[in-house]
């Protein structure tokens, strides 16, 4: 398992567009993608789960990835929360 934290910098945080461009991005791994805020942990292949965490501009988020292409999946959800999420 790896992990790596990220700081949310799209200015109306993860409403339903950049949920999905993350939820896409995750679904290309076999690895489990999943976050942490606060104490709310989420399924980032899933768009409700990604939604009900209510992320806002400026909240941290820490990746974890477990299985066999953990460490690609970690760089690329990693890669796309910095770009702003296709904002």
């Amino acid at each position: 398992m790896v992990s790596e934290k990220v700081v949310v910098k799209n200015p109306t945080g993860l409403h339903l567009r950049p949920a999905g461009v993350l939820c896409k991005e995750a679904m290309k791994f076999v690895s489990s993608i999943t976050f942490r805020f606060g104490n709310i942990t989420a399924n980032a292949k899933s768009v409700l789960s990604v939604l009900g965490a209510c992320i806002k501009t400026g909240d941290e988020l820490e990746f974890f990835c477990d299985g066999p292409d953990e460490e690609e999946a970690l760089k690329a959800i990693v890669d796309i929360v910095k770009s702003g999420l296709g904002e």
